[in-house]
Order: C-alpha cells, then structure tokens, then sequence
C-alpha cells in the first residue's frame, strides 16, 4: 500500500468530523496515512499563518512519501506563491512524491507547472473525499475510490465521460487531439493568477475548467478574461467540468449555465466540451496537470487518454 502525507496548505479544517472519517478510510484502505503536524491548525479562516502553511508543503515535498494529498481546499495559496521552494517540490515529485488535489490546490499546481513543468495530479481530497459518505455503506463515491486506486498502482491511462447533451450549437463533430498538454482547475484560482509568474505559458493545450458557488453571470465573466486575453484560441480544446452549488436569480430570465457554455462556442473556433466529472463533486477523475495527453470525442462519448504510470 502507500504512505500518503496529509497536509493544509489553504483553509482551516473546520469539518474535523469529516477529516477524521477521510483518514480512517484511507487508513482501512491499508495506507501508511502521516499527519502533518499542522494539519488542523488554525489562523483567522486559514490553516495556520502564511509561514506555517508553506512549511507544511515543503514538509509534504520532503516526506519521501508516495502521495501529498491536501485536507481540503478553500482559500490560501495565492498568498505565499512567492516563498514556495519550487524547485524542492519539484524534485521530490521526481522522486516519486505525486501531488494530488484540486479547488484552491490549483494555485500550486500552476505555479509549479509554470515553474518548474512538474506534473501534479487533480483528484481528491480528505475531507471533500475520503471523508464524504456517499455511498448507501457510508463510503466515498465508488469511482472517485477507483480512480484513485488506479492511479497508486500506477494503471490509470485516461478517464472517459458523456459530455452533456445540449440544444442548439453542437459540440463538434468527432474531435481527435493528440499529444497536448493538459493543465486547468479551478476557474476562480485560475484567473486570479493571470499576469502573474504563476501563470503557465501554454500554448497548443487542453485546458479543463472547474468551479463551485459561482453564478452563470460570474462564470461567463471570468471565461471572456480568459476570451478576451487570448488565452482560450491558443489552446486546443477546453473542457468544462462541475459548476455547482448557485443559485438562480428572479432577473435571470433563462440565463444558465448552457447559455454560457453557447455564447462561448460562438467566440471561438475551438472546441468545447462539458460535464468533465471534476470539480466540487463525490464523482471525481484523476487528471495528469502538465502531462501530454489526448483527447477524443465521439458522438458524446468523450476520453482523455495518457500513458500509464506517473
């Protein structure tokens, strides 16, 4: 089994119900499970001040451990990008330490791609995770838990999905990409980093998007900086996963998310593809960020494909 570090580097754990249920599992599963000794500090809405969160991650980088996996995500990153030992971290990813998270994690996994070009990895967390009860037994989300296990043994190669089915603009016809860089996360952490050294330069590459409490009317205003700075015609595609947990206003008028995801399409000549099961959702893929991969779409039956392994 694997020895997974447990470590905070955005909010405070406030759910210690749910940490404490994510590590007996992973525990159950017959993981070696290390606390970082700061895992469930706390500092106004953070997990610790600045200093003690960015000690957690080069403590994480140093553990030898075979997994980094984040307690939870939240808000924090985007304060300490500037003192992260990158090319630290990097190394012990080339060691054999995956980094593994999502949500606010997405500010370190870009600054480290932009960096450095480490590979981390978009999948779960321990309180959102392991520690959801999901299934009818109280367990998490079964293919969350598969995918998970395929990637500890190294057999992960891709993750499939329908992408939704949509009136008006089609998706595209049957798409082949092959061999682009595959990079993203969360749409607010990510378009917060834009003019910033923390901002990957890529060109040529899927870009997959994610985001959780955010209003169709404030998703479509983050996607057109995105639009209007050029960064969406440089890729190849991009790829829309969960948007959850908004609320409809009286004055929407029929403004969802599908209108955005059409207006989109109808600014770009790539395509756009939906319903990628990442995001703040119990059903959740592992997604290589900085690795070669390649995309497929037939019919609505999408893939993202990349060689096993880490």
């Amino acid at each position: 089994m694997s020895h997974i570090y447990i470590y905070s580097p955005s909010t405070a754990v406030r759910d210690k119900a749910a940490f404490k249920r994510g590590i007996r599992h992973l525990k159950e599963q017959g993981h070696e499970v290390e606390i970082d000794r700061n895992a469930l500090s706390s500092a106004m809405r953070f997990a610790g001040d600045d200093e003690t969160r960015l000690a957690a991650i080069h403590r994480a980088a140093a553990s030898g451990a075979d997994v980094a996996m984040i307690a939870r995500g939240g808000y924090g990153l985007t304060r300490i990008l500037p003192f992260v030992q990158y090319k630290s971290v990097a190394t012990a990813i080339a060691r054999g330490t995956q980094f593994v998270g999502f949500s606010d994690f997405t500010a370190l996994q870009l600054g480290l791609l932009s960096k450095t070009d480490a590979v981390t990895w978009a999948g779960p967390s321990v309180c959102d995770d392991f520690g959801a009860q999901v299934e009818e037994d109280g367990a998490p989300d079964i293919v969350m838990q598969a995918c998970f296990d395929d990637f500890l043994l190294g057999q992960g190669e891709g993750a499939g999905w329908r992408v939704t089915a949509e009136r008006g603009t089609p998706v595209a016809a049957d798409l082949e990409v092959r061999k682009a860089l595959l990079w993203g996360g969360n749409l607010a952490v990510l378009v917060s980093l834009l003019g910033t050294p923390y901002f990957p330069k890529v060109k040529g590459g899927i870009l997959f998007l994610e985001d959780v409490g955010e209003h169709p009317y404030r998703l479509e205003r983050m996607l057109t900086q995105l639009l209007h700075s050029g960064i969406l015609a440089r890729q190849k595609a991009l790829v829309l996963g969960q948007f959850t947990a908004y609320k409809a206003a009286p004055n929407d008028k029929g403004f969802k998310m599908e209108t955005v995801v059409q207006w989109l399409r109808s600014h770009l000549n790539i395509p756009v593809l939906t319903n990628l099961p990442m995001g703040h959702v119990p059903t959740k893929v592992m997604l290589p960020v900085g690795r070669k991969v390649s995309l497929t779409l037939h019919q609505r039956d999408a893939f993202l494909l990349w060689e096993h392994g880490h």
